[in-house]
């Protein structure tokens, strides 16, 4: 059974830092291509984040954030700097195969708030 679990939410102030960790469950994991997401309050979900050989960000971003993996412990991370209130949302974590099914497998979501 395929399972993500986000890990490492919480709340910070303007400028701070955090470091958000996705480990799956039940799938090859270096074999898929994963993804951080988030969701602000009244607002659809984002692609914050990608990592497959290369990682890759959206704008918004603006160099603040890295994401990398570890394969050997089938988890992925999302180091978090000089963060700043609108980065206030929930954060997924998602897998989806590099090799055949575009199937994507997604976690629960962890809270991540920032204030002022």
């Amino acid at each position: 059974q395929v399972q993500l679990v986000e890990s490492g939410g919480g709340e910070v102030h303007s400028g701070g830092s955090m470091r958000l960790s996705c480990r799956g469950y039940g799938f090859s994991f270096s074999l898929y291509k994963m993804r951080w997401f988030r969701q602000p309050p009244g607002k659809e979900r984002e692609l914050v984040a990608s990592h497959w050989g290369t990682s890759n960000y959206s704008d918004f971003v603006e160099g603040r954030f890295t994401v990398s993996r570890d394969d050997a412990k089938n988890t992925i991370y999302l180091q978090m700097n000089s963060l700043k209130p609108t980065d206030t949302g929930v954060y997924f974590c998602s897998a989806r195969s590099a090799f055949g099914s575009s199937y994507e497998y997604w976690g629960q979501g962890t809270q991540v708030t920032v204030s002022t």
